[in-house]
């Protein structure tokens, strides 16, 4: 490339980039922004009124904002600046270029992010198992996933890792959610009678959701130098928001009613 080429193209990005554009495009982009902000803070005022249309709605959300920024941004820059169309070309491939060896793990997120709204191995509002941590999926965006823990933490995590990684999706975009809750007695304790309590227990809670059924898995468990009988609970909660709630009430009237009941607990030893 000779001097008077590169004289040329200094001149075309000047010309371009003139105060009125980069007004236009701080103006645009403020644009884009609050609009994104307003149907965020619609669909939180649509979610309490509709509290049970809430993850369609957080979903739907979150692709509209996907969607307005990408295409808002690509019709700010063409609009506004007008480039020529071999500049453009030129400018695109350098551009590629660059972000290709400077950003590669960012693009790897951005693609990650168009995988996992289409592909869906979770959605906005789900509770998810992700390496150590767990939580309720509050936003999947265009580089990050941020998911919100039971003890009110916000984690930001990358896109790209949730397409290498393993995720459990405990509810896969339904409101209610199994929850599993372990009861121990001793080994000399009537089953029958401890398993019955357990399920009255589950059924009279007002966080139940009874349309799917309450069972259990049953058998002999060693904990420390203990020989006990598990008893696992798994019953659903009509809502994921009150998985602790359901499983503090069943756990702490269970607790009661087995003392009533003379209920024998684990004891030391290696027999009965």
């Amino acid at each position: 490339m000779n001097e008077g080429n590169i004289v040329n193209d200094l001149a075309v990005v000047v010309e371009l980039f003139n105060i009125y554009a980069l007004l236009l495009l701080f103006i645009g982009g403020f644009v884009l922004w609050a609009l994104n902000w307003g149907i965020s803070k619609a669909s939180l005022k649509i979610t309490e009124k509709l509290p049970t249309r809430r993850f369609l709605i957080l979903q739907i959300t979150t692709l509209i904002g996907f969607v307005l920024y990408t295409v808002g941004t690509a019709a700010l820059i063409i609009g506004v600046l007008q480039p020529p169309k071999e500049f453009m070309l030129a400018a695109g491939g350098s551009i590629a270029v660059a972000l290709g060896f400077a950003l590669k793990d960012i693009a790897a997120s951005l693609v990650a992010g168009l995988l996992l709204l289409f592909d869906r191995p979770f959605r906005v509002g789900d509770r998810v198992s992700f390496d150590d941590v767990y939580g309720e999926i509050v936003s999947i965006g265009l580089r990050t996933v941020r998911l919100q823990t039971l003890d009110d933490n916000l984690v930001t995590i990358p896109n790209s890792r949730f397409i290498t990684d393993v995720v459990a999706s405990g509810n896969s975009g339904e409101l209610d959610m199994m929850i599993v809750t372990d009861f121990h007695v001793g080994l000399d304790a009537d089953l029958d009678v401890a398993k019955g309590i357990i399920e009255e227990v589950i059924v009279t809670s007002r966080y139940a959701y009874l349309k799917k059924p309450v069972s259990f898995a049953i058998e002999e468990v060693e904990i420390g130098d203990m020989l006990a009988i598990r008893l696992r609970s798994k019953a659903y909660v009509l809502d994921v928001h009150y998985e602790k709630a359901f499983q503090s009430d069943i756990v702490v009237r269970v607790s009661r009613r087995f003392q009533e009941q003379q209920i024998p607990r684990p004891r030391r030893g290696g027999s009965q």
